[in-house]
This record gives structure tokens, C-alpha cells and sequence, in this order.
């Protein structure tokens, strides 16, 4: 890997841990406050939401700002927000400080995005954007599993406080490595936003917003699913995120590979198609536990693949207007997320098992599939 790129898997490795840690000790985070675990769940849905609100001011700021100090503002705010969340009093304080968290995620990606594109040679664009969420499956590899055990033989605090620091190198990272890109263009704000008159960037936008809620749905909430379907003790759920992470970082990969080989929509049918297929696996065979950790793999390994290909599927498709479609395309995952954790957490609520948020998950895999194959007949990119 190129010393210039180490910047941008960092950025993932930090925002990776803070967004999927919180799934490995949302039990913990809920005792600790004294509400339930689908109460607790608004600690994924308000990060999620703050990312959907904060990617579209990429394009305030692309056109006055150079990348690298884009990148380096972000990551100074995701850092301090994420300080602060260590100091919480309530659980109150600590939604409001998980949303402003998630402020400069979708913009770090999406501008991210674009500088590895940048720095790629030509035809190897995917690979380089994949070697940025690199950091986010290395995340779940290593940083996930490691969190969740401080969670719960600690607390919650030292997680989120070692999530604060990764943020604080990462900053140091990006001021000493990453390669001053001048601005290519001066943006214009009504040519950014005209590329949203077209039937195919909200093809992309509802595809990834709707089928990623389907891995987010079953992932929102797999420590219950396994301690109480699985029989898998809480102790042991490290090795469950271990497990998980491992196939992100594998399913990364895979992915990044075929959507430079194949049409970055065909990648993201195929990919559709097998995510629906190990969710319903889940949800009619959780209780088999030497299964569910095959799942648990699996699920993770072709969630993680869709990362790549539907980032350069809308670079592709906006042409012009790349900044603010890298950044919408990070909103509409974390609307995934969103609505995954919410639905689930419904779900929940009305009395069902904890399985049934990976059949949820099934039908909007389904979903995104049928919005993908509708791209593929209209579109010829």
C-alpha cells in the first residue's frame, strides 16, 4: 500500500470502529443507563442520522477547500465529538454527542473516495477506494472485537475513548502523508445538485439506502441474536466481531476486484442476491449455532462487498458532479443503517424474536437487488 493512501485507511479504521462498535455492547450501553436494548438502539440510528445530515456539506466545502484539509477538518470533529461521548452523564447527552459524531462521516468517505480515485492508475479506481474501507473491515477485524471486550470487562467509556484516540493519529495522519491535491474545479452548487434530476442517481440513492438496511438490520442487533438464539455465551461475542470482521475485510476486497472487472451494477446485483440469501439462511436457522457462526462470516463477507462497488457505480454515473454524489452515496448507506437499526429495533418492540430482523433484512436485500437490475435496464453504465 502507498504511504499516501495510509491516511485514508485510518479515517476508515476510525470511523469503522465507532460506527459498528456500539452492535458488540449495545447490552452494556443499555444496562448502564437503564433502558432497554431496542431503547439503546437510537445510539446507532442518531449516528446514523447525523451522517445522512452532514454528507451533502461536501459540496459547501469542496469548492473553497483543498481535499486534504476537507479531510483534516472532518476528522477533528469526529474526534472531539467522540471524546466528548466518553464523558456522557445520560443517555440524552449521549445521542446528541453519538449524532454530531456522525456529522463528518459520510463527507470524510466521500471526499475520500475521490482522492483514491485520484491517486489511482487508471482502470485500478475501485481497488484504491477499496483500500480505503480497508481500514473500516480492519476496523471490524480487530478494533470491533477489541472494543467489545473492553466494553464489557470495563466499560463502554474506554471503548469510545480509545476510538477518540485512533481518531487523534488519524489526524496526524492525514497532516503528514497525504498528498495536497489541488482543487480541480470550482464547484457550482446548482451543477452539483442538477445531477439529481436524473432517474439514475436516485436509482443509486433509494438502491443503497433500502438494500444496505438488510446488513444492518441483522447487524444492528447480532449480540442478542447470538447470546439468545445461538446459545452463544457473552463472553464470546469478541470472536463473533472477529468473525464478522474478517469477512469484511475479505468481502472488501472481493468486492473492490470484481467491480473493476465487471460493471460496478452487476457486482451490485450479484452481491444483493447473496446478502438476501444469508439473511433468510439466518433468520430459519439462528438457533443452529454452528451455523450462525458460519453465517456471522458470511453475512459480513457480502455486506462489506457492496462498499466499492456502489461508491463507483455514482462516481461513475455523476461524472461532473463526483463530490456530491461520493457524499450522498455515504448518506444513503447510513439511511441504510438507520432504518435497519429502526426497523429492527420495531420489530423488536412489537414482541417478535431476534431473529426476525434478519427477515426484514431479507426483503430490503430484495429490494436493492430489484433497484439495481432496474439501473442495469435503464441506464448503460
Amino acid at each position: 500500500m502507498k504511504k499516501s493512501i495510509i491516511p485514508l485507511t485510518l479515517g476508515g479504521l476510525s470511523i469503522g470502529t465507532t460506527e459498528f462498535v456500539v452492535m458488540g455492547i449495545l447490552p452494556n450501553m443499555a444496562n448502564y443507563f437503564g433502558i432497554t436494548v431496542s431503547q439503546a438502539g437510537q445510539f446507532i440510528s442518531l449516528y446514523a442520522l447525523g451522517v445522512v445530515i452532514g454528507a451533502p456539506f461536501i459540496v459547501l466545502l469542496s469548492g473553497k477547500m483543498k481535499p486534504k484539509r476537507i479531510l483534516l477538518f472532518l476528522m477533528i470533529a469526529f474526534t472531539l465529538f467522540n471524546a466528548l461521548s466518553v464523558f456522557s452523564p445520560s443517555a440524552s447527552f449521549l445521542s446528541i454527542t453519538r449524532f454530531f459524531s456522525g456529522l463528518p462521516h459520510g463527507a470524510f468517505f466521500g471526499v475520500g473516495s475521490i482522492v483514491a480515485s485520484r491517486l489511482a492508475a487508471e482502470g485500478k479506481e475501485a481497488k484504491n477506494i477499496s483500500l480505503m474501507f480497508l481500514g473500516l473491515t480492519v476496523a471490524n477485524l480487530v478494533m470491533v472485537p477489541l472494543g467489545t471486550y473492553l466494553g464489557q470487562q470495563f466499560s463502554w467509556q474506554v471503548t469510545l475513548g480509545l476510538v477518540a484516540l485512533i481518531g487523534l493519529i488519524t489526524c496526524i495522519s492525514i497532516y503528514s502523508w497525504l498528498p495536497d491535491l489541488p482543487i480541480r474545479k470550482k464547484i457550482s452548487i446548482g451543477a452539483e445538485l442538477s445531477f439529481f434530476k436524473t432517474k439514475e442517481a436516485w436509482l443509486i440513492t433509494f438502491m443503497t439506502a433500502l438494500g444496505t438496511g438488510g446488513g444492518f438490520a441483522w447487524l444492528s442487533y447480532i449480540a442478542p441474536l447470538m447470546t439468545e438464539n445461538a446459545g452463544v455465551q457473552e463472553s464470546f461475542m469478541m470472536y463473533i466481531m472477529i468473525l464478522v470482521g474478517l469477512g469484511m475485510v475479505i468481502g472488501n476486497l472481493i468486492g473492490g476486484r470484481l467491480a473493476d472487472r465487471v460493471a460496478p451494477v452487476k457486482a451490485c446485483m450479484i452481491i444483493f442476491l447473496i446478502i438476501a440469501a444469508n439473511l433468510m439462511t439466518f433468520f430459519l436457522f439462528s438457533e443452529v449455532k454452528w451455523l450462525a457462526l458460519l453465517l456471522c462470516f458470511t453475512c459480513g463477507a457480502s455486506f462489506l462487498a457492496l462498499a466499492s462497488p456502489i461508491q463507483l457505480l455514482m462516481l461513475r454515473t455523476a461524472k461532473d458532479a463526483e463530490m456530491i454524489s461520493a457524499g450522498v452515496t455515504q448518506a444513503s448507506f447510513n439511511i441504510g443503517n438507520s432504518l435497519g437499526a429502526y426497523l429492527g429495533g420495531l420489530i423488536l418492540m412489537l414482541g417478535y424474536g431476534f431473529q426476525f430482523p434478519s427477515l426484514a433484512g431479507f426483503f430490503l436485500a430484495l429490494i436493492g437487488f430489484a433497484l439495481a437490475f432496474t439501473f442495469y435496464r435503464v441506464a448503460d453504465t
